[in-house]
């Protein structure tokens, strides 16, 4: 959505104070610091803002190219006057929701808004490859999108890929690991905030058994029941730290592991900021829809596990609770072997 004239983007010396907009999640907001870095980095003298729910507040809480954090709570029109007073120069909404849309319609007067500039969701044609398996999304991915919100005030992808940054308290001393794992482990994100994206635990038990390496789980606090099953039943070559650390110690822990396997959840994208080997394991969703691992430089780093071929898949965009069709194969088929000869190679 435009709500200026392009003639008026062009003067880079007029853009002080710059709002990006991305609410959530965990995995979308890290696609976005490379705009972050560019927009600071290529607009002398800009002062960069980013609005962001305050549960995701961990993400970008030290990224030295965010000038001010602003944090999203339940009251949308409390924080918009908030955001007014601050007088922006341009929005940059990498969201793209009703919610960043009437943000961007409320800043400013009613007859002259602040410029701003989404990107291409292409939720259309996301619901034509799942809903009729119509293929018609580019061979571009989403960070490569995010920069369309950007394109107007001149500033381009740096190919620098993407960007984490922990706070010094929470890196983890690896130290406190039992012993085994002091000498190099995979960490394996084992949430994801859908069913549909996610393993059965049967399926991690049996690939988390077959590696050759201790293995640490990681997920957040709803993924600590889960994570208990599967390391009783591995025994001690496998350590939950799921709901028992925070994003940043997590994120920690990515950096320093050996090999990092991911479903589809922000942690493949934390540990594709870390330049990570990284076997990305897919369920209902697939990497057409351009949310696959960002590594500009280092793509042979990445493996993408799939079952290629059923005729259901993707049959979401995002997720379900359950396989709509009853028999999960997109997960239920996924060689785990494969798996670890990925891992091991």
């Amino acid at each position: 959505m435009n709500l200026q004239p392009k003639s008026y983007f062009c003067k880079k010396s007029a853009l002080k104070k710059i709002l990006i907009i991305r609410f959530s999640s965990i995995g979308d907001i890290v696609l976005t610091t490379p705009v972050i870095r560019c927009l600071k980095q290529q607009i002398p003298g800009s002062e960069v803002h980013f609005a962001v729910k305050k549960a995701f507040f961990p993400v970008v809480q030290v990224n030295p190219y965010i000038d001010k954090i602003h944090l999203l709570e339940d009251d949308l029109k409390g924080f918009t006057k908030k955001l007014k007073r601050e007088h922006f120069d341009y929005i940059v909404d990498l969201h793209q929701s009703l919610r960043s849309r009437k943000i961007r319609l409320s800043l400013g007067t009613p007859s002259f808004g602040t410029p701003s500039r989404g990107f291409p969701k292409l939720n259309a044609k996301k619901w034509l490859l799942a809903k009729f398996k119509i293929d018609l999304m580019p061979d571009i991915h989403l960070v490569d999108r995010y920069f369309k919100a950007a394109a107007t005030l001149g500033v381009v992808n740096d190919g620098k890929g993407l960007d984490y940054f922990i706070p010094a308290e929470d890196e983890y001393d690896l130290a406190k690991l039992p012993a085994h794992f002091q000498q190099g482990y995979a960490a394996f994100a084992i949430g994801a905030k859908h069913a549909t994206k996610r393993l059965p635990d049967h399926k991690i038990i049996s690939l988390c058994k077959k590696l050759d390496m201790p293995v640490i789980l990681l997920g957040g606090p709803e993924d600590a029941g889960k994570a208990e099953i599967i390391s009783t039943a591995c025994g001690p070559a496998v350590l939950s730290m799921c709901g028992s650390i925070n994003l940043n110690q997590s994120a920690s822990l990515v950096r320093q592991a050996r090999v990092v396997i991911s479903h589809d959840t922000g942690l493949m994208h934390i540990a594709a900021a870390f330049r990570k080997k990284i076997i990305s394991i897919w369920g209902n969703t697939v990497p057409k829809l351009g949310m696959y691992p960002y590594m500009p430089g280092d793509e042979e780093k990445s493996t993408i596990i799939e079952v290629t071929g059923l005729k259901c898949r993707p049959c979401s965009k995002l997720g379900y609770d359950r396989c709509p069709k009853g028999h999960f194969r997109c997960m239920e088929e996924i060689d785990e072997e494969q798996v670890k000869l990925a891992v091991d190679s």
